[in-house]
């Protein structure tokens, strides 16, 4: 997997080579978004058997998700930075530059969501999807931290981190990787009451709410009303996913009033 991300210096990063074979490096950025991948579908797959629930529909399904979070994770960064989009067009950086987690979310459920309406798929999968996708960003952000992308704000606290300029920062990356990780556990414990899809849910919002707040902390452009554009985003995701649980509370106060 290559890696487009944009970075300060030529050798910013923790340790952007993790390790070499032969004369051949093996970038930490590739090598972890690999293993995210790997282990994200393998616990998939453990919880599809598990629930005894494999078929021919996960396949669509995982393709679907696939899909749609390559894409969403692609278009995502354009829109926000197409400044750089435009400056280097048509230069390969400006096509294959950037990778965002907020995006390749939202794109997986679209995906899902059409992969499901395409192949007249009702069951609800979301349960499986959950801890599978938590795991997968917590080992996937490990990548980002031996990189240096996704970093964090100066801190004077004492687990500030030098990415190459000098500067202590915060590592956002591992601060993002111990929550999924943390996620990952909470939902794996909640498997045998939840209802069907509902975890995938849980997980959304604790990560839109998480990611609001985390990106106070993290270096990013501000987009509008003191907010950087993945706050906005994730507003508008934790309004979709907490909508209906409104409306009940609206109707409930309403009939409480009369």
């Amino acid at each position: 997997m290559i890696d487009f991300h944009i970075y300060p210096l030529g050798d910013w990063g923790v340790r952007p080579i993790l390790f070499y074979i032969g004369n051949t490096p093996v970038p930490s950025y590739t090598f972890f978004i690999a293993l995210a991948f790997i282990v994200g579908l393998l616990v998939y797959f453990l919880e599809a058997k598990k629930s005894k629930s494999l078929g021919e529909s996960n396949i669509y399904i995982i393709f679907g998700a696939l899909i749609g979070g390559a894409i969403g994770a692609k278009l995502l960064d354009f829109v926000i930075e197409y400044r750089y989009f435009l400056e280097n067009s048509p230069g390969l950086d400006a096509i294959f530059f950037g990778k965002t987690i907020v995006g390749g979310l939202i794109g997986g459920l679209v995906g899902v969501k059409i992969a499901k309406k395409i192949f007249k798929i009702n069951e609800k999968k979301g349960n499986l999807f959950a801890p599978a996708i938590a795991i997968g960003v917590a080992i996937g952000r490990l990548g980002c931290f031996f990189r240096g992308c996704c970093y964090g704000k100066a801190t004077f606290l004492p687990w500030g981190v030098n990415f190459g300029d000098g500067i202590l920062r915060h590592p956002t990356q591992i601060y993002e990787s111990i929550f999924m990780f943390a996620m990952f556990i909470y939902l794996e414990s909640r498997k045998k009451d939840s209802k069907p899809g509902q975890l995938f849910k849980i997980l959304m919002l604790y990560y839109f709410i998480f990611r609001f707040f985390i990106e106070f902390i993290r270096v990013g452009s501000i987009f509008m009303f003191g907010l950087t554009a993945f706050q906005i985003i994730s507003l508008f995701v934790i309004i979709y996913l907490v909508k209906d649980d409104l409306i009940k509370l609206l109707l409930k106060s309403k009939n409480y009033v009369k």
